[in-house]
């Protein structure tokens, strides 16, 4: 061998794995309670749909009417006995048995591959939707409400608790605010697309058929999405600006800003109110 394959040699040679001082390696693996317990409520949440599904229709009234305890503390150990129901959860029974009793009529998932309980729960989804909106109407006219205002506060509420509660279960089990901030937009779409566009077309077809033309008054229309665009560009300007390491990211964070952001937007939300209102009664000029 030449010198410089000699030093090839040498250098290749000093790049390969030896064996040091210690040639053996012991590992022990400890089970961490604390994140089994995480992975166990998680895989509990997911697979609550199929749980239900697997259910038949008498089970779902038996448990309509039985009273069950809520979720146990966070630091609740495995294999400790089951919990009995508390005074809260009792509470809770009595003045949810109604709508209890009332979504156990919706057929399991297991008939008709799902099917059966679609279109039940459509068929509900839109009877309640039309009971919602007359006893609304009937209330603003008992308190001397107009139907804007009854629309913007208590309708609008009524509709936006349920995606409010799932914006938070999302937020609290989620690793990133995506799924909370996700649910809050793509229901409005939703609403506004979807809702009101299928509604209308609709409308316009049946009209059509009968010879007449459909037309909707807009109403105060234009000022409350001009109102509501511009509350829109200031809640995701201040998502925007919460991306900042100190405060957090866009949701949760530190106490302080979290109680300000908290505060701001229930602001925005009574100012929207405030000046619809005001609109809807002729105090301010609107457009």
């Amino acid at each position: 061998m030449t010198v410089e394959e000699e030093e090839a040699r040498r250098i290749a040679e000093m790049g390969k794995p030896v064996l040091g001082e210690r040639s053996r390696l012991e590992v022990v693996i400890e089970e961490s309670y604390e994140f089994k317990s995480t992975v166990d409520k998680l895989i509990k949440k997911t697979n609550l749909a199929l749980v239900i599904g697997t259910h038949s229709w008498r089970e779902q009234f038996v448990e309509a009417v039985t009273v069950s305890a809520g979720d146990g503390d966070e630091d609740e150990e495995e294999g400790r006995e089951e919990r009995l129901p508390s005074c809260y959860d009792y509470i809770m029974h009595f003045v949810t048995v109604f709508w209890k009793v009332l979504f156990a009529f919706v057929p399991p998932t297991e008939y008709w591959n799902g099917w059966a309980c679609f279109v039940v729960s459509i068929t509900g989804i839109g009877l309640l939707t039309a009971v919602i909106g007359d006893l609304a109407s009937h209330f603003g006219c008992t308190v001397g409400l107009r139907d804007t205002v009854t629309a913007v506060v208590f309708v609008a509420l009524g509709t936006s608790i349920p995606d409010t509660f799932a914006s938070k279960v999302a937020a609290t089990q989620d690793q990133y605010a995506d799924a909370s901030i996700g649910n809050v937009t793509g229901s409005n779409a939703v609403n506004v697309f979807l809702g009101i566009g299928v509604a209308w077309s609709v409308a316009a077809v049946y009209w059509a058929v009968q010879g007449k033309s459909f037309n909707v008054d807009p109403g105060s229309l234009a000022f409350s999405v001009t109102l509501f665009t511009i509350f829109a560009f200031i809640c995701m300007g201040v998502l925007l600006f919460r991306r900042r390491p100190s405060i957090g990211g866009e949701l949760g964070g530190a106490r302080v800003p979290r109680l300000l952001t908290t505060l701001l937007f229930l602001g925005l939300w009574f100012l929207y109110i405030l000046f619809s209102s005001l609109e809807a009664y002729c105090h301010i000029e609107g457009f």
